[in-house]
């Protein structure tokens, strides 16, 4: 089959690789008809993780089922699913109470699974015609009628809007409050999309992109341009000098100033400062446990300067973490099936697969304009 392979640091190509198949009773294979290139796909990408070279990359996945192992009960041939980027067991400690994206089974040693990436087990990744689904009754979403119709939108179920909205959950966003996202990538834009489904009052996002500020402002939210002024300074001002009731991180450690300098603290610092005594901060951006590759001492070690004076003397609360997709990717999907949700407003390219790595190219260097892309692999 042919898949999107990691040969090194800015190199990927379109290779012929060995097909998925069934390899346990347990197992679904998907012939995949939508997969995204993520932010996150491109810490791999840069070379900024351990990743093997010949790993195939994607882990936001949406096909159709063509094979089912001997033990699944529940999936079944020709069915549409969305797999969760997280890939889980469904019976271990974790799992058992929702922390799926931490499952204990699927990737020994350590907490949590996923298809096609570092550190997060031997699995290859759905940017390619065909995708080996383990567990598939436990993992696989089996969506409604319309999935066909709505693709665009059913496949930002395997991590981008259930990401974002367990950044709402994290913060503790509630009716009739006020929300602050750092970063306007489509994880931010999930952020404050799901503050609004949960009733969010004012919505402030900070980026610098105008394109991303452009799908901030289009769907109601207060987009702010950390280029052009303190982004602290305008949240105040926005908000009566008392700052926002929840905030949400949604960039990570590769923050960036507005010189273009790498400042992995920029954004949980800003955010410290941004929200009210006794707010609520969800950490769903990634950061590492080590980043060899950083400039810094400090970020080699996986370690930031953090602002723990102002954030404890502010009695905040804060929640991080891996988003634990299977927790809200049913009732999101009812969301979209119903129409009371259409995540689908921030893709920006849909291509075939040989177009990838041109694509991956030209997300990494942020061109205008190129704020998601949905790869096609059946095209």
């Amino acid at each position: 089959m042919k898949a999107l392979v990691y040969h090194g640091p800015r190199d990927v190509r379109i290779d012929n690789v060995p097909d998925a198949k069934i390899e346990q009773p347990t197992d679904v294979l998907v012939k995949i008809t939508t997969t995204n290139i993520c932010g996150s796909d491109l810490h791999m990408y840069e070379g900024r993780t351990n990743v093997e070279q010949g790993k195939v990359l994607g882990h936001e996945n949406l096909g159709r089922v063509i094979e089912v192992g001997k033990a699944v009960v529940r999936v079944k041939v020709g069915d549409m699913v969305c797999l969760p980027f997280n890939i889980s067991c469904g019976f271990c400690r974790n799992c058992e109470r929702g922390f799926t994206g931490f499952c204990l089974t699927l990737n020994p040693g350590v907490a949590g699974a996923a298809y096609g990436y570092a550190d997060m087990g031997p699995f290859q990744g759905g940017q390619a015609e065909y995708l080996r689904v383990p567990y598939g009754d436990f993992n696989c979403l089996i969506l409604p009628e319309d999935a066909q119709d709505k693709e665009a939108d059913y496949v930002m179920l395997s991590d981008i809007f259930p990401t974002g909205y367990e950044s709402t959950e994290l913060a503790g966003v509630r009716p009739g409050e006020t929300v602050v996202v750092y970063g306007a990538g489509p994880v931010g834009l999930m952020a404050a999309y799901s503050a609004y489904i949960k009733g969010a009052s004012k919505v402030m996002v900070v980026d610098r992109l105008p394109d991303r500020l452009k799908l901030v402002e289009a769907m109601g939210a207060i987009p702010i341009d950390d280029s052009k002024a303190s982004p602290v300074e305008q949240i105040m001002a926005l908000t009566d000098g008392t700052g926002a009731d929840r905030g949400c991180e949604c960039v990570g450690y590769q923050a960036h100033d507005s010189e273009g300098q790498e400042q992995p603290n920029l954004t949980m610092n800003n955010l410290v400062k941004s929200v009210r005594p006794t707010a609520g901060i969800g950490v769903i951006g990634v950061f590492v446990p080590e980043d060899p590759k950083a400039s810094g001492e400090l970020q080699k070690k996986g370690q930031i300067a953090f602002d723990l004076g102002l954030f404890f003397s502010k009695g905040l609360q804060m929640g991080s973490g891996q988003a634990n997709v299977k927790k809200y990717n049913r009732y999101l999907c009812n969301l979209i099936h119903e129409g009371k949700a259409k995540p689908s407003f921030l893709v920006s390219h849909q291509l075939s697969l040989p177009e990838a790595p041109e694509a991956y190219q030209r997300f990494d260097a942020r061109e205008r304009g190129w704020t998601k892309v949905l790869l096609k692999p059946a095209a």
